[in-house]
């Protein structure tokens, strides 16, 4: 199908681009970090990859393109033999990896990669704007606004804590997968074992069977925490002072944890705001102490990055003045949620723990960020679980 349409177009450059795209793209890429030891080959890696490698080859020898100045435009698709995916497996395992380098492979303009708790928050938004000028279902005007943009959907970091969620994944997803929508999922948890102990957990069911019937459920059953074995290897996890090396730190500790990803500006929505963060890998952003605690900031914007990132790292955390009692508020804040939420944090500073915020408006109140700082360094802590579907408290909890 796809070499005729080339053949009527006179597109045979643009064919010959996509020849080069497929077949083994993906195990090519994987075996290139593999040589440069970026990765080390896991053969449960592997094996998940080949799943993406099928969807891969089929997305494009099942389709129509056009060719575009960014890659090709999907004009027609046999979405039942793109079976979608959905990937699961431990922490660290490398599940974002593996979907990066499909995703980057993808010759598709009509894709979108996004945290999976991101897109709920913009569901969530859409409703209830919605609802405000319409009487028509909104979750049926969701999907078909996602489909007019969007044909691949990449969701990283799958989970549901949240009520609001599991009453309306069903019905959303129904209508996603009935509009063609392929869509690669990577999560912890297996179908089964999503909103365990969930309200109303039996009518949640509905979604979890619609997910299995419409995906093919890979387990990525490597034995290594490769994002633990990284901070084991760091001498600290609290970098200082800022000289020459400290940037260095940071960005191979991206590096490593992200499996060399490119890094590239991202943001998150809050309340209809945006936060842009450095850079956004799956569960893992890249920030600095500016963009989060010298811009105006608050409680329910440090809570979702809690809620979004399990692994966060900061970069040039200063030494605080009583003239910055405002930015020392801030971080106060934040590192409460960070260890509520038992996110993990690398970061570089000016001075040691102790000497960050000594004087002025709240030092003394300080000194609980310190025994946190230094709490988040130990091992009891790098190996506790990321909460992520924490209930949010009051603005009032962090500020008593």
């Amino acid at each position: 199908m796809l070499k005729k349409f080339f053949r009527h177009s006179g597109a045979t450059s643009s064919r010959k681009s996509l020849d080069d795209i497929a077949p083994g793209l993906l195990e090519k890429s994987y075996s290139q970090k593999v040589a440069q030891n970026h990765i080390r080959h896991d053969h449960a890696q592997w094996l998940a990859l080949q799943h993406l490698q099928t969807l891969l080859d089929k997305v494009i020898t099942t389709s129509n393109y056009e060719k575009k100045s960014a890659g090709y435009k999907l004009l027609t698709a046999q979405p039942e033999k793109c079976q979608s995916l959905y990937i699961f497996g431990d922490v660290g395992r490398g599940k974002s990896m593996l979907m990066e380098l499909f995703y980057e492979a993808c010759p598709v303009t009509q894709k979108r990669r996004v945290h999976f708790h991101v897109f709920m928050l913009e569901v969530h938004a859409f409703i209830h704007q919605w609802r405000q000028r319409n009487s028509t279902d909104a979750i049926s005007a969701f999907a078909k606004k996602i489909r007019k943009s969007y044909l691949i959907l990449c969701f990283d970091e799958f989970q549901v804590t949240d009520i609001a969620d599991a009453m309306i994944l069903g019905r959303l997803f129904s209508k996603l997968f009935e509009l063609g929508i392929i869509i690669v999922i990577t999560s912890n948890r297996h179908p089964d074992d999503l909103y365990r102990g969930g309200l109303q957990r039996e009518q949640f069911l509905v979604f979890t069977r619609l997910l299995q019937s419409t995906t093919e459920v890979i387990e990525l059953a490597a034995k290594e925490d490769y994002r633990l074995k990284h901070l084991h290897t760091l001498e600290t996890t609290y970098y200082f002072p800022l000289d020459t090396h400290a940037g260095e730190f940071v960005l191979q500790s991206y590096n490593k944890l992200t499996n060399f990803a490119v890094m590239r500006p991202s943001c998150i929505k809050v309340l209809g705001r945006k936060i842009i963060l450095t850079a956004i890998h799956g569960d893992i952003a890249f920030t600095s102490f500016n963009e989060l605690c010298v811009q105006p900031l608050g409680s329910a914007d440090y809570i979702e990055i809690a809620r979004t990132f399990s692994t966060l790292i900061m970069a040039e955390i200063p030494k605080l003045t009583a003239e910055e009692h405002n930015e020392a508020k801030r971080f106060m804040t934040f590192i409460d949620v960070l260890y509520e939420h038992k996110v993990k944090l690398i970061c570089t500073a000016e001075v040691p723990v102790q000497d960050i915020y000594t004087e002025g408006d709240g030092a003394f109140e300080f000194r609980r960020t310190v025994s946190r700082l230094m709490e988040m360094q130990s091992e009891a802590y790098l190996h506790s679980q990321h909460i992520s579907g924490a209930n949010i408290r009051l603005l009032s909890d962090y500020l008593t």
